[in-house]
């Protein structure tokens, strides 16, 4: 090929720039698009993690030099299966990545689950975060609030909840949503897992961080902190695993103070059924057991929790792709080492997957990197055999665009509403305050 090689990557949240920043960095030449269905990049780093993980969201620093490079263009606004199609993009791109990532949350089918005052976590995640997609506000009018599961977004949604909107004012966080939370009459936050403490998802660093509120006493219930053989041997082989239940069995005896809002944490406790007649009153769960192999059976013990609120953090799940096949169970794309499987298992030539939409959400933010690397190798070596985009020149997708009328944004554009929401800071004393309207956004971005 006597051009650079045209790559298309819908999604620009950290698998897709991962992807771009791999293939840059190659020995083959490539031209690279990324497309985003919302007016800024980022994706989970702006709209997933918690707004007062600045260490987290310093990765951005990162992924904005890999956008900066001269290979690689921003296109958001743009939504794939709506503004362009699979068959577009093939007609300008000689190979096309899929890293759109998984923003729903997995369903958790016990009773009453769907009444008023029961949400999923990504929903609240996305109201936090002020995604232009959601409603501006949120009903926080319980008392006393289940959080059930005990993974990084769990811990997030519970430490949101329980800290004081003020607290998050050194963050991005929308005045809505500071609003929202200022009003809450939140005393206590509940966390719920079905197994044991060895067998938590969550991180060292994330677990000691709910420790830092001055306002918020952490108590782990000790009835819920068993080990079993399994979870020994756990302990012993991970260092993670290791740090985290030493910080548990520590709490777990320690007095309790006096801050004025509490986040529990219990183990060994499974959710059977929010209570309620069509407005949450309660959680049931029962006390569960461990097996001596990591898992956990019912004792046939329950208890009920007062609470007007419950919150399920039990995953996320991808979203079905226009013209992709797709995986139900999974929420997963079907694919061979990032390559796009059809319903024979045959390859598509030419369509990749990377990231969440490829392995599920699992594992933290620098995973994707192995994800990226693994779908790059794989389409680098198809590169020679894959059949030529038609118009590959870069201004034919400009030209596209700007006839069907989307008003895309692009990384300068970026660059412009980042400034100005660091204004918009600037005049509160604050580092930034993110801006939540899309039309806002892209009116901005575009000048």
């Amino acid at each position: 090929m006597s051009r650079s090689l045209r790559v298309a990557i819908v999604g620009a949240g950290p698998a897709g720039i991962y992807a771009a920043d791999t293939l840059t960095k190659s020995d083959t030449e490539v031209s690279i698009d990324l497309f985003e269905r919302l007016p800024a990049p980022y994706g989970l780093i702006r709209y997933g993690v918690a707004p007062d993980h600045p260490r987290i969201k310093g990765i951005v620093s990162a992924l904005h030099r890999v956008l900066d490079r001269p290979q690689i263009r921003l296109f958001g606004n743009v939504e794939y299966g709506v503004d362009l199609k699979l068959g577009d993009l093939r007609e300008f791109y000689d190979a096309v990545i899929f890293s759109t990532g998984a923003e729903k949350d997995r369903e958790l089918d016990i009773p009453g689950i769907d009444q008023q005052g029961s949400f999923g976590a990504a929903d609240f995640v996305s109201w936090y975060d002020g995604h232009p997609e959601v409603s501006r506000t949120w009903p926080l009018t319980a008392s006393s609030v289940a959080v059930l599961g005990v993974g990084n977004v769990a811990i997030d949604v519970a430490r949101v909840l329980a800290k004081t909107a003020d607290e998050l004012l050194t963050t991005d966080i929308p005045d809505n949503v500071y609003q929202g939370l200022k009003s809450s009459p939140v005393t206590d936050v509940h966390v719920f897992g079905r197994r044991g403490p060895a067998q938590a998802k969550f991180t060292p660093l994330e677990l000691r961080e709910l420790d830092h509120s001055p306002n918020v006493e952490v108590v782990v219930h000790p009835e819920g902190i068993e080990f079993c053989a399994a979870s020994m041997a756990l302990i012993r082989s991970n260092k993670q695993v290791e740090m985290v239940v030493k910080t548990l069995q520590e709490w777990a005896i320690r007095d309790q103070g006096s801050r004025p809002r509490r986040l529990h944490l219990h183990f060994l406790q499974s959710p059977v059924e929010v209570l309620g007649d069509g407005e949450v009153t309660g959680l049931r769960t029962e006390t569960m057991e461990l097996t001596g192999d990591g898992g956990v059976r019912g004792t046939g013990e329950f208890t009920d929790w007062p609470v007007q609120a419950v919150y399920r953090a039990v995953g996320y799940l991808s979203t079905h792709l226009a013209e992709l096949p797709f995986d139900h169970t999974t929420g997963t794309v079907p694919h061979q080492a990032g390559r796009v499987l059809d319903m024979d298992e045959q390859a598509l030539p030419g369509v990749y997957v990377t990231g969440w939409i490829k392995r599920g959400p699992v594992g933290l933010i620098g995973h994707t990197k192995g994800d990226a690397l693994e779908t790059v190798t794989s389409l680098l070596a198809d590169a020679p055999l894959l059949a030529a985009a038609a118009r590959p020149e870069p201004d034919a997708v400009v030209r596209f665009l700007d006839q069907r009328g989307i008003r895309y944004t692009t990384f300068d554009g970026w660059r412009q509403l980042d400034e100005h929401e660091r204004e918009l800071g600037r005049a509160e004393s604050r580092e930034r305050i993110k801006v939540v309207d899309r039309h806002t956004m892209v009116s901005v971005s575009r000048g």
